[in-house]
Parts: structure tokens; sequence; C-alpha cells
């Protein structure tokens, strides 16, 4: 197990046993990429190399240690043989490459780049070069300020109409189902904080919501405006079938939300409807009873009984969540921007969680 000295200002080197200098903290280890730029590619072999020679030029300057991460996601044209190319030269930044054995979407290969990412801070952006390297400066330059993540936004989309505006209602029913105003939610060029991306689930469209989900955690979230381009090579993996799927996923974001924290609130609604609707139903059943001579008929009351049955099953059901949400949410560690320094002496229970701005 690797350990991490801090040394107060104006100290002497630390020495390890055996009369070794332990390596200075201030001085950026070049084996470990304080960057991760993750960049899935399906079927896009003549983007390959240009998407990389950018991004190369665009971190040359940062004075600090990169990775680019390649997810092939199960291409069929020569990407995975033209990325694997690139892998074998030799430079500072290091390129590192991730391959399905077959397609299985954007969300899951930028889940799988995110899993295998070294550095502190990760950038992803699509890899048909829409998105400009040329931004990740400004990316960087506002997680220094203190955010956790930052949402790029094509304000000047090179894209068709047909997309555009689909793009542009999504993204106000999301904000207005998930209480976070995000422009561009589809604008894959994002950056984040390490710590708060590996601890969120990303499956179907989800990536669309990870600043949604990232609010659950308090994350300070910004959005910064990007270049974008129309596309050179290939050809677009967009289709309407994925406009149901986003969807789907915006229900299962918004039950998330508005379950988070207090689920037996969010149960109780359901109950308290139930149960309003089984009084109605029993009100009208009695009604029917005392007109027909004493013969209600069997449609009310069973309705009636169904009602009950719905109250007391989601009764349960909210006191089942509110149990395991609070088993669950004793395991989990939450998302901090500081975490307490060890006291002189005593063991290191982690690395710094985030910066205060």
């Amino acid at each position: 197990m690797s350990t991490q000295a801090i040394v107060p200002s104006g100290a002497g080197p630390v020495h390890e046993a055996g009369g070794r200098s332990a390596p200075d903290p201030s001085i950026p280890d070049p084996s470990i990429p304080d960057l991760s730029i993750i960049v899935p590619l399906f079927n896009e072999e003549d983007n390959v190399a240009p998407m990389y020679e950018a991004i190369r030029r665009s971190v040359a300057d940062l004075g600090r240690p990169v990775e680019i991460v390649f997810v092939d996601d199960g291409s069929r044209d020569r990407t995975l043989e033209r990325a694997m190319r690139l892998e074998r030269q030799t430079g500072p930044v290091r390129l590192r490459i991730v391959a399905f054995r077959r397609n299985y979407g954007q969300t899951a290969a930028m889940a799988a780049g995110i899993e295998h990412a070294r550095g502190r801070i990760l950038i992803t952006m699509d890899g048909d070069l829409q998105n400009d390297p040329a931004d990740i400066p400004l990316f960087l330059a506002k997680i220094d300020e203190g955010y956790d993540l930052v949402v790029g936004w094509r304000h000047d989309r090179q894209d068709h109409w047909s997309r555009v505006l689909p793009s542009k209602a999504a993204n106000w029913l999301i904000g207005r189902a998930t209480g976070v105003p995000i422009k561009d939610n589809g604008c894959s060029l994002k950056a984040y904080r390490a710590e708060l991306i590996k601890q969120i689930p990303l499956y179907n469209e989800m990536h669309r919501f990870i600043p949604a989900m990232s609010s659950l955690g308090g994350a300070r979230i910004a959005e910064i405006k990007v270049r974008h381009h129309a596309r050179r090579f290939g050809a677009s993996k967009y289709g309407f079938s994925r406009i149901y799927k986003v969807f789907l996923d915006l229900l299962s974001i918004a039950a998330i939300l508005a379950f988070n924290r207090r689920p037996m609130v969010w149960f109780a609604r359901l109950t308290l409807t139930a149960a309003g609707l089984g009084l109605v139903t029993t009100f009208f059943a009695i009604l029917r009873a005392v007109d027909s001579a004493g013969q209600p008929g069997i449609v009310f009351p069973g309705v009636a009984m169904l009602f009950g049955m719905l109250t007391l099953s989601t009764l349960f059901l909210g006191l089942l969540g509110t149990l395991v949400y609070a088993s669950v949410a004793r395991r989990l560690e939450p998302f901090l921007r500081l975490k307490a320094r060890p006291i002189r002496g005593e063991p290191d229970t982690g690395p710094l969680s985030g910066n205060l701005s």
C-alpha cells in the first residue's frame, strides 16, 4: 500500500526507512496522470488519428501528466487497429485503449473509460471531432476554481435541425423534471472530479443525466460555451430510436430525485391517493346498496377492495424503501469538498476529496 507524506511549508526533506528520500509531493509523478481524457469510439476509423493529435496539441502546455483513454465500442471498421497503432507511439501523453467485443452504446463505453481512468480530473468527449479539444483548458480552469462538474454548451451547434430541435425540447423537459436547468445535457464534452463521477451509475442513456445525478450529492456544477464543428468523417450514430430511451430514462431519474432522502414521503402520496379513491368508491358502493334495496352489486365493492389493497401495498413499500435507503446510506461515502487532514502522528485516512474555492 502506497502512502503520501504531507510536508509542512519550510520543513526539511522527508526520508523513508533505509535513508532514501521520499518523493516530493509538490512535484507531479509523470507515471500517474492528473488528467484523463476519455473518448468513446464507434466506427470512427478516419477520426482516430486526427482526434489523438488534436488532444495532444491541446494538452501540450498544461504542465500536468495526461493520459488519453480510447474506448472502442465494438467498431466494425479499422478504428481499433488504428488506435492500437497510435498506442505504440512514445511521448509525454500516454494512450490507453479499452475495447468491447460488441457494440454496447455510448453510455457503456463512457462508463468503461471512467472505470479505467486513473486521473484526478476526468474529461469526456465525442470521438467524431465535433467537440473541440482546444476547449480542454477552459474546463480545467473551471475545475480549478472549485467546481466538481463542468458541462459544455454547444451554443452554435453545427447539426441538422432534425437533431437540434429535439435536443432543445429534451433539455427543457429534463430541466423541468429534474430541477437542474442545464442548457445542453447531450454535450459529451464535460469535466469531472474523479471521486464524483466514479460514484454515479451509468447505464442506458444515463450519460445525459449526469448533472441531475450529480446534484444528489451536492456537486457544484458550471456550464461553459464550447465550440462545435460539423462532422468531417464518418456518419452520425444518432437516430430517433434514442428519443424513447431518453424519455424512459428521464422518468427513472425523476423518480430517483423524488425518492431521494424522503422515500416515505414519495410513497405517502401514492398511499393517500389510493386511500382517497378507495373511500370514494366505498361511498358509491354504499349509495348503490341503499338505492338498490341492499344489493350493491360487485363492481364498486370490488374496486374498493382493490384500492384498499393498493393502499396497504404502497404503505408497505414506503416503509421498506425507507429501511433500504437507511441501510445503503450508511455504507455510501458522501461526496465531500474537503476531508479533514490527519493529525501528525496518526495514520492518513485518505486523500483530499475536493478543493475549496
